[in-house]
């Protein structure tokens, strides 16, 4: 078995920003993400799922790490100011390397 290294970028943020951030996927280079509803408490106080406008998404992407940190720094510059959001990246090893 050869696994190979890659970055795992999650993306947790309010619904509003859905359309907007797969266009910024795309534009990255990212090949396919995961994105889902999710509901939670923070900072920002409770998020149900409840009303899909109100929610919260979650947004997984398996990139190259070029690619992460590029996704990153246009989130931070472009979606942070705008939109309730964290992103974090996790290394991860992935079996076939050619789907990322």
């Amino acid at each position: 078995m050869s696994t190979h290294p890659v970055k795992l970028v999650t993306i947790i943020c309010e619904a509003l920003a859905r359309e907007p951030l797969k266009r910024l996927l795309h534009e990255a280079g990212a090949h396919g993400y995961t994105l889902f509803t999710v509901e939670g408490d923070g900072r920002q106080g409770r998020r149900t799922a409840d009303i899909q406008e109100f929610a919260n998404i979650q947004v997984e992407v398996i990139v190259q790490p070029p690619v992460a940190a590029q996704l990153l720094a246009r989130l931070e510059q472009e979606f942070f100011p705008k939109f309730a959001m964290i992103a974090y990246e996790t290394d991860i090893r992935v079996l076939r390397r050619e789907k990322f």
